[in-house]
């Protein structure tokens, strides 16, 4: 299976969390590496790229750590909640995976945190999720031919083909330091965006010099030295996971609920791969490190947190407390009109009084300029 070509693989396996989303803050960022940078032969960014179009993967288990410091406040939780998803809390602070991948049909994640673990695994057409904490599963039986991209939930390395693709005459491509990841040497593949309406400074991505797969993603924003996310393997083992890794056995007095094929667990829950041009209340402005999503919203009080408790219509378990953290983002205004402004390091989301929301990897004033448009 070659790297490149599966975006599935990229989303299990190259840690990263980047893209156009609403992501929120957390724990300090630390690096994973120590000691000195390994002598490796030379290797230009043509060739980095030529590896890992050409790099094969039948196999892969290991541990991610991510940790983030986008300089927002604790949102992401929240909107985890809002969307009754526990998943979506990768979002925010410092966790830990333990992921195993042997095939496009044999895959597992499991995030673990002090209060219990969270999986999700494929195993053929069966997929199951499985929350200890609670102790319930779901299982859901996949169509004939279905791939993991329709099925699998979204990890960190959900948005690595998206920073690939904008490689592009806006974005610089340069060979960055040796490295050493989960005791591995590496080397280090930078992007630059051109454009300076950009909030990212740069993403550096630490490939396997020797199965040139991606161990470490890290997004450094604008005027920081630190990186705002990093995501890494900490440990990693590219022989094939045995295949009890990938068998469900449901655990003494669990709940098991079964789904429909239609229903999609984890952090792509309710997501739609249509294009924006078959959803004409979500569109694009720009292209690559300064695009802007624009998206129109239903109950325009609701997206600047004018939501009241209880109030018609806004019924989902944790969405008043959302629209309460919405409610206390500051005021902006200006000839674009007037709404309020959620910014971090990494990204500015602007939700307007008339009933828009506009996000992107870009400076406030970016936002304004499509907001008046």
């Amino acid at each position: 299976m070659t790297v490149m070509k599966n975006r599935s693989v990229l989303r299990w396996l190259v840690p990263v969390t980047a893209g156009v989303a609403v992501i929120g803050g957390g724990a300090a960022v630390g690096t994973f590496a120590a000691g000195a940078d390994p002598a490796l032969p030379p290797r230009s960014a043509a060739q980095l790229l030529e590896d890992l179009r050409t790099s094969r993967l039948d196999g892969l288990s290991g541990t991610v750590v991510q940790r983030a410091d986008l300089g927002l406040p604790p949102i992401a939780a929240l909107a985890g909640r809002a969307a009754g998803n526990g998943l979506a809390g990768l979002v925010s602070g410092t966790h830990t995976l333990r992921v195993w991948y042997a095939g496009e049909e044999r895959q597992r994640v499991a995030l673990v945190d002090t209060l219990g673990e969270q999986d999700v695994l494929r195993n053929g057409r069966d997929v199951w999720t499985w929350n200890s904490r609670e102790n319930t599963a779901t299982h859901r039986t996949l169509p004939a031919g279905a791939t993991d991209r329709e099925s699998m939930p979204a990890t960190p390395a959900d948005a690595a083909d998206r920073a690939l693709e904008a490689i592009d005459p806006t974005t610089a491509v340069t060979v960055g330091r040796t490295a050493t990841v989960a005791g591995r040497d590496a080397y280090e593949l930078v992007l630059t965006p051109r454009d300076k309406t950009s909030l990212v400074h740069q993403v550096r991505i630490a490939l396997d010099a020797k199965e040139h797969v991606p161990l470490r993603f890290q997004v450094l924003a604008d005027g920081q030295d630190e990186p705002a996310l990093q995501v890494a393997f900490t440990q990693v083992d590219f022989r094939t996971p045995a295949d009890d890794q990938f068998r469900f056995n449901p655990p003494p007095g669990v709940k098991v609920t079964e789904a429909s094929a239609d229903e999609r667990p984890g952090p792509a829950a309710g997501r739609s791969d249509k294009p924006d041009a078959d959803r004409p209340d979500v569109r694009t402005v720009g292209t690559g490190w300064t695009t802007v999503v624009v998206a129109k919203l239903d109950q325009p009080a609701a997206a600047a947190g004018g939501a009241k408790p209880g109030a018609p219509g806004g019924a989902k378990p944790g969405a008043d407390a959302l629209a309460g953290v919405l409610g206390d983002l500051p005021k902006v205004n200006g000839d674009w009109g007037s709404g309020k402004l959620l910014s971090g390091k990494l990204f500015s989301v602007l939700l307007t009084d008339d009933g828009r929301v506009l996000a992107g990897l870009v400076t406030p004033e970016r936002l304004y300029q499509v907001a008046k448009g």
